[in-house]
């Protein structure tokens, strides 16, 4: 698997780009940046977005990129996430009064996004991978989500702070290639990183430890705020027994 990083940050600069990762340049994970950070010709060969939860940095270019592909004529992009999730881009996003219900547009025949709903850990097919979705811990409901294709895996943990069941899942794993993991805050921060579902990296190192082999993991850090990017990653450079990246716009890693 081919990971394309379109954005991996916490906010929003003209250096900064929030949430949204490509496998093979035909399945998404997250929407974050899609459009801001693709050229058209990228966006129409999407197949499908998985959305881990409905927080503005993570489904912002849900509605641009529907745009540009209804005028292009695409096939209809499945937009993947837990009932919950998707709900709310129903009722509160694609809802005809924020943005246009791209469902019907150009006609329900011919819609330019279809919804397709993960049930959580249960594996399905989508756009050729494996999925399942893992509940997390942040402020609404939220997943991580573990892709697979031909035996090898790999994790995006989505937004979170210390969680539990995410780590008996991927201890469970028979070749995870790499979990793309949150960070958001420095520890100074802690207050803020608690009460908005995030992690710190003092908080981090004792949940990877919660994997089986945490130094042989490669773990891709994402989600820093932009305002706090110097002080997060000279914390997570001092955390011991870990295998720590940290993410940047533009790279391509082959997983």
């Amino acid at each position: 698997m081919q990971l394309r990083v379109v954005g991996c940050h916490g906010g929003e600069t003209p250096k900064h780009r929030t949430s949204a990762f490509i496998l093979d340049d035909r399945l998404a994970i997250d929407a974050g940046s899609l459009t801001s950070g693709l050229d058209l010709k990228l966006q129409y060969q999407l197949e499908a977005v998985l959305v881990s939860h409905a927080h503005l940095d993570h489904i912002r270019d849900l509605a641009t990129i529907a745009d540009n592909r209804a005028q292009y004529g695409c096939k209809p992009l499945l937009v993947v996430g837990t009932i919950a999730t998707l709900d709310v881009l129903k009722k509160h996003f694609f809802n005809g009064l924020v943005w246009p219900d791209f469902t019907v547009i150009p006609s329900k025949k011919e819609p330019t996004i279809q919804y397709k709903v993960l049930k959580p850990e249960v594996r399905i097919e989508v756009a050729g991978y494996g999925v399942r979705a893992i509940s997390v811990s942040h402020t609404i409901d939220t997943s991580a989500f573990i892709v697979d294709k031909d035996g090898a895996s790999m994790a995006y943990s989505g937004d979170t702070g210390p969680t539990d069941r995410l780590w008996e899942v991927l201890n469970k794993e028979k070749d995870l290639r790499a979990l793309l993991m949150e960070v958001s805050f420095p520890n100074e921060e802690q207050r803020v990183a608690t009460l908005s579902g995030h992690h710190s990296p003092q908080t981090l190192l004792p949940d990877l430890k919660k994997y089986k082999r945490p130094q042989d993991l490669p773990t891709l850090l994402y989600h820093i705020k932009p305002a706090f990017q110097s002080a997060v990653e000279k914390q997570c450079a001092k955390l011991k027994g870990l295998n720590l990246t940290v993410l940047t716009i533009g790279e391509q890693l082959i997983l």
